[in-house]
């Protein structure tokens, strides 16, 4: 039997206690260090993974450059392992856990029976595919029509509100991660905005002003 205080708050999400036993007879309980690599794109994907409790990082590299896609945080899945386990084909992305992080794992050959069984679980999934949806529509707009330092300045203003700090701890070339650009460009940048008195560089963290 799964044992996980998180897990069995997800599951109350679900109101029908079949679906509940299923999870619980079926699934499978992992945990993931900061770090380690989840999925890799070009992955035969046979599983779906649920964030039960931390982060999931989903990108896709190109070269020397890195896109991120968006974020799994807790109670969510990947929609790229969804469409993989829907459809039987490879990833097309990475899935990297960024904090210590807590995952259901379930076949993905239930996935398209519990649609049909069970309501809750067919919304959940209809869910998930519209806010991943909204999010990368988003993300094209950011990249499309905003330059690189207006998303850096947007960036680091919103990564202070979350910590509640003016110091935020990254490399450039995470920042160059996050945004889908290059450590080069974001070095530039951040020089630029230093010399405008608008922040300071620090080793291992930036300080706004």
């Amino acid at each position: 039997m799964l044992q996980s205080g998180d897990l069995f708050k997800y599951l109350t999400a679900f109101p029908e206690p079949e679906l509940r036993d299923e999870m619980l007879a079926h699934g499978k309980l992992i945990s993931a260090n900061k770090g380690d690599i989840l999925i890799k794109e070009g992955q035969r994907l046979d599983f779906l993974p649920i964030v039960i409790r931390g982060k999931i990082r989903v990108y896709q590299e190109n070269d020397d450059r890195e896109i991120l896609l968006y974020y799994v945080g807790r109670q969510e899945t990947c929609v790229m392992s969804l469409s993989a386990a829907f459809l039987d084909y490879n990833s097309t992305a990475n899935g990297m856990a960024t904090e210590p992080t807590e995952i259901l794992i379930l076949p993905a050959y239930l996935i398209s029976d519990w649609q049909l069984k069970y309501p809750s679980w067919n919304k959940y999934i209809v869910s998930t595919f519209k806010s991943r949806y909204d999010e990368l529509l988003n993300a094209f707009g950011n990249v499309a029509f905003k330059p690189v330092s207006l998303r850096v300045k947007e960036y680091l203003v919103a990564q202070a509100k979350i910590s509640n700090s003016k110091k935020i701890f990254l490399s450039h070339q995470t920042l160059a991660n996050e945004l889908g650009t290059t450590r080069v460009v974001i070095s530039r940048i951040l020089k630029e905005f230093e010399n405008g008195k608008s922040l300071k560089l620090h080793r291992g963290y930036i300080e706004l002003a």
